[in-house]
């Protein structure tokens, strides 16, 4: 995503939080946050996203979605098309969630094809990847990374892929209470880097964030951001606590305190 903030700090709260409890906690937190280099992005629901926008205007929080349909509208009950997330006041949309994968059977192609829906429209992009821990133990990490990016970014040209984030989130890691180390995320995220490197020029890689996610809390977020290719966290169950985020937002002022 392109931005001067060195280090991005998304937030993503699932299927959590009312319109009235999304506003009193941007509105906190934004009174909370200390200058620091960060830039704060939240993934609210989909009913919460035009009253959250609203409220982060003026602020350093920016607003996003956390899915999305692949087509621009259409008869498909219940889905929401990348227009609507703008209209609502959305700046990005979460793609490829190890949830969206596991629960709704989303597979690579169809991901693809919402990440070039959402960038056509003006979405920015946050997209997931991340192996089980099965595939980790049998050292198959790189090929499942490789498989998912090369498959999702299909099609995605160079300029696009200015407006777009890789998470990486082990599945293993996800809602589970356990944490990759830093130092295998940071080789992990080198490994992403070399796969991307693959795929677009090296001047457009280098410019690429990469953050990752996986049971991120404020004992552990330093570590992670402390690692040269780490650019950023992806934070679930720690963003829905006002005062657990605004540690991991302003880790900078926290650490120094």
């Amino acid at each position: 995503m392109e931005s001067e903030a060195s280090v991005i700090i998304a937030g993503n709260w699932k299927m959590y939080k009312t319109n009235i409890e999304a506003v009193d906690f941007i509105r906190k937190l934004g009174e909370k946050i200390a200058p620091t280099k960060a830039q704060v992005l939240l993934a609210v629901p989909f009913t919460a996203i035009a009253p959250a926008a609203k409220e982060a205007e003026g602020s350093l929080i920016e607003i996003g979605a956390q899915n999305m349909n692949d087509a621009s509208e259409g008869a498909f009950t219940g889905e929401v098309a990348a227009k609507m997330l703008i209209d609502a006041g959305a700046k990005f949309v979460i793609l490829g969630h190890s949830e969206r994968r596991r629960y709704f059977n989303e597979d690579d192609a169809f991901i693809n094809r919402k990440v070039k829906r959402a960038l056509k429209e003006g979405l920015k992009v946050i997209l997931c990847v991340g192996e089980s821990l099965s595939e980790r133990e049998a050292e198959k990490t790189e090929e499942i990374l490789q498989n998912q990016l090369k498959a999702c970014l299909d099609g995605v040209s160079e300029n696009d892929i200015k407006h777009l984030i890789i998470a990486y989130e082990p599945v293993w890691a996800i809602g589970t209470g356990l944490n990759a180390t830093a130092p295998v995320v940071e080789e992990t995220h080198l490994v992403i880097r070399q796969i991307l490197a693959t795929l677009y020029s090296e001047e457009v890689v280098k410019k690429v964030s990469i953050i990752y996610g996986g049971s991120v809390k404020p004992a552990n977020a330093q570590a992670y951001i402390d690692e040269p290719n780490i650019d950023g966290l992806l934070v679930g169950g720690a963003s829905l606590d006002l005062d657990t985020f605004d540690q991991i937002v302003n880790y900078q002022h926290h650490a120094n305190t």
